[in-house]
């Protein structure tokens, strides 16, 4: 009887706990399903090659924001990756007071709202600078990107067996050989995927682009100058007036939905990836 009882017990908290999953997906599944029914309608070839149109005019495009997207994310790659990786690779291999302050700051850094960061860089590089860019967004963006990738690195630093770095210091290998040839390879999947994660963070993001970025109507290739992007092309669209530009907005959403899925899934096969290789 007390059989009985314990496994239709633990049948019912199956129950609960697959509904509960369920349930939890159902608001994603009904956004990812609006978006989709509104926007795929304007997803042609020629939405991606155009620029925007002036307010009245069908056939605008996204050309400008792809471009402008792209840059800003190899920007503040190429800002955020050395120092979130170094700084994490650090956290792991020193312990004292100092790094303990440094992962405080560093979980401080990640909670920190995306308006304030943008807030910032308008004060720090916008204002110095005279004028909105494509620079003072990357940075905007490298610092949200850094908690992510730096916290990723650490983990997975930690994970690797002491036992290669005993093997490469009786190779006579020092401590910088070490890092850069045994270490880093061997964590490369981790902190491969918090690159991509933190990629696909600062992809949709808004907030801080307001401030730096600003946007542009046409294209630019000059990071001293303002640039458009999907996120800033989304809100602006979405909080005018014109029907037309309604669903571009709806367009948009649905191209930058696809990136951050691409970005997610880019992320399991490159973990696993690296898992089998080394």
């Amino acid at each position: 009887m007390r059989d009985n009882v314990r496994i239709i017990k633990d049948s019912l908290f199956k129950i609960l706990v697959y509904s509960l999953a369920f349930l939890s997906i159902v608001p994603l599944l009904m956004i990812i399903l609006q978006i989709v029914k509104n926007g795929a309608s304007v997803i042609t070839l020629k939405f991606f090659l155009r620029l925007p149109q002036p307010p009245g005019e069908s056939g605008g495009g996204i050309l400008n924001s792809l471009i402008g997207t792209f840059m800003l994310v190899i920007l503040a790659s190429t800002l955020a990756i050395p120092v979130g990786v170094a700084t994490g690779i650090f956290l792991a291999e020193v312990k004292n007071k100092f790094t303990e302050f440094l992962g405080t700051l560093v979980n401080v850094l990640q909670g920190l709202p995306s308006i304030v960061v943008g807030i910032l860089a308008y004060l720090w590089v916008v204002k110095p600078m005279g004028g909105f860019s494509a620079f003072s967004g990357a940075v905007a963006l490298s610092i949200m990107m850094l908690p992510m990738i730096i916290k990723t690195t650490e983990e997975t630093v930690r994970l690797i067996p002491f036992s290669l770095k005993e093997a490469s210091f009786s190779l006579g290998a020092n401590y910088t050989k070490t890092i850069l040839k045994v270490i880093i390879p061997a964590s490369a999947g981790g902190i491969l995927s918090g690159i991509i994660i933190g990629i696909s963070r600062i992809v949709g993001e808004t907030a801080p682009l307001l401030f730096t970025a600003f946007g542009n109507p046409y294209v630019n290739l000059n990071p001293a100058k303002p640039v458009d992007a999907l996120p800033l092309l989304i809100f602006n669209y979405a909080m005018s007036p014109y029907d037309e530009w309604h669903k571009i907005a709806w367009g948009t959403s649905l191209v930058l939905i696809v990136i951050v899925l691409g970005l997610n899934l880019l992320t399991k096969v490159a973990g696993k990836k690296w898992k089998t290789k080394f």
